[in-house]
């Protein structure tokens, strides 16, 4: 596994808005933006008393309740340790916490199979990253069902092919005509065939991560996956307080093998937490920190996300809501506390509770992403294809949401100043009166001085309806089917694509046709 690209190195280190960025914003045929290195500064929506009022409810939450560990493994470690351990209640004093805590490296770099798609976690670093888990995907024909292997391998590839996009995650849509035992082989093996950038691992069993671990080291090499971040695995805490076994089998796994996992509590804010924004946080954030402090008894200095998962729940129904302002307020809370710990920090964008690619749709991603990029958030996930709060992936939304994500690159990547000076000389050279269309630095800036979005439509009515009359839910799938008929593999070596189709072979063989 070769170093990234010097080029990619070289800008993942200034100012988005040069050279190379201009070029891809303009529509040049790369897959992947550089990591977006932000240039905006941070917003914290409260002082700096109350970001220390909540870490020190989150350390008595920890000292005083304790959270549960429900793993033998765990409970020794932690004893180990010098935690106070009641059966699989773990209470874990301030000290201890903290020291395991600022052992996570503040950035670290996620290695693609494609040295040039290799990107940085942390720090003033942002990647874009789509969704994950949906059993239902909205497709082509705007009909919903069941998602199938076809489906997914779209959506990898859409994902290779969308250049703010900076992996693939894995489990995009739900292979459903795939017994659960094997379905996970075939997940990585689509990540891994249809797109060269860095993906997402399986954590649904101590046995699947083992299984993507292999099949990482057949592409990357068995040395050097045990090394280097070549994945990012999600695990959820059970709010309230409980990491339960499968979730540290799979930290577990990845942890010692010096891959990055998200310590993200999955809360429905209302019932899984207090009714309360500021009381969620502070639980959140205890649990969390539990699960970071554990991955660093695992192996002290291994990559870790600092992670959340907040939705307010609607109180008359029971049902997740999506771009709320608790939401967003909360991102800005949980942003200024990982900061506060040094940790890179994981949250989602394009999360919304519509079941369509509509204007609620619309409001509700705007809501969570401008939260997300303002609050300083390192990786942001769940940023294409979410529609009905995670239940179904839409082709259209994936396209729509691919193409805002250059948007929000831009935008992140702040204002440059490089062209200001010819700029300045435009306006002495038309004065009054005049139009700058024909200008030297018109015709050298026009096709990168703006976002110019080719689904958005800014036609007159006349003909916007002359093309159809389409609306923007008909234009993203359009672009999707598009984007799928210019697919081109970037193709495994040939000996490394027959590993992987052996290895898979071999598993299937041995793994039953059922769940029992």
């Amino acid at each position: 596994m070769n170093a990234p690209a010097p080029e990619v190195t070289e800008h993942a280190n200034r100012r988005s808005g040069g050279r190379l960025g201009r070029k891809a914003l303009r529509g040049a045929p790369v897959t992947s933006f550089p990591t977006l290195v932000r240039q905006i500064p941070v917003y914290q929506m409260v002082p700096d008393e109350a970001v220390e009022l909540i870490h020190e409810e989150s350390l008595l939450i920890l000292e005083e309740v304790g959270c549960e560990f429900r793993d033998d493994e765990a409970i020794a470690l932690w004893k180990a340790a010098g935690a106070d351990v009641s059966e699989t209640r773990v209470r874990i004093d301030r000290a201890l916490l903290m020291e395991l805590v600022s052992k996570v490296p503040s950035e670290f770099t996620l290695n693609a199979r494609n040295p040039q798609r290799t990107v940085r976690v942390g720090g003033n670093n942002t990647i874009f990253v789509p969704m994950y888990g949906a059993p239902y995907v909205r497709d082509l024909d705007n009909n919903r069902r069941y998602g199938t292997l076809a489906d997914l391998n779209n959506f990898h590839k859409l994902a290779y092919m969308a250049p703010a996009l900076h992996s693939s995650s894995s489990v995009i849509c739900e292979p459903m005509e795939i017994a659960v035992p094997k379905r996970h082989l075939h997940i990585i093996h689509s990540a891994l065939k249809h797109s060269d950038k860095p993906f997402m691992g399986i954590v649904t069993s101590k046995e699947r991560a083992e299984d993507t671990m292999a099949m990482a080291g057949v592409v990357f090499g068995e040395d050097y996956v045990r090394d280097n971040p070549v994945l990012v695995s999600i695990t959820n805490c059970n709010s309230p307080l409980v990491w339960d076994a499968t979730m540290l089998d799979a930290m577990k796994v990845y942890a010692r093998s010096n891959q990055p996992l998200i310590l993200a509590p999955f809360a429905l804010c209302g019932a899984s937490t207090s009714a309360s924004a500021v009381g969620a946080v502070a639980q959140v954030n205890a649990e969390a920190l539990a699960g970071v402090a554990f991955t660093q008894l695992l192996r002290p200095g291994s990559p870790q996300i600092y992670g959340q998962f907040m939705v307010t729940v609607d109180m008359k129904t029971g049902a997740p809501m999506g771009g709320t302002p608790e939401a967003a307020q909360m991102m800005y809370l949980m942003g200024a506390l990982a900061r506060k710990y040094r940790l890179p920090w994981r949250t989602s964008g394009f999360h919304v509770g519509s079941k369509l690619n509509d204007a609620q749709a619309g409001y509700e991603a705007n809501m969570l992403m401008h939260a997300a990029i303002l609050a300083g958030a390192n990786y942001i996930w769940h940023s294409a294809g979410w529609l009905e709060a995670g239940l179904t992936c839409g082709y259209s939304k994936f396209a729509t949401d691919c193409e805002q994500l250059i948007g929000w690159y831009k935008y992140a990547g702040g204002l440059p100043f490089d062209d200001f000076k010819e700029a300045m000389a435009a306006i002495r050279e038309v004065g009054p009166q005049g139009h700058f269309l024909g200008t030297q630095h018109t015709l050298e800036h026009f096709e990168s001085a703006f976002f110019m979005p080719s689904i958005m439509d800014f036609n007159s009515f006349e003909q916007w309806k002359a093309e159809g009359a389409k609306d923007h839910d008909t234009r993203g799938r359009e672009k999707a089917r598009n984007m799928l008929a210019d697919y081109e593999e970037p193709k495994l070596d040939e000996g490394i694509a027959d590993g992987l189709m052996d290895f898979i072979a071999r598993r299937e063989e041995r793994l039953p046709d059922s769940v029992s």
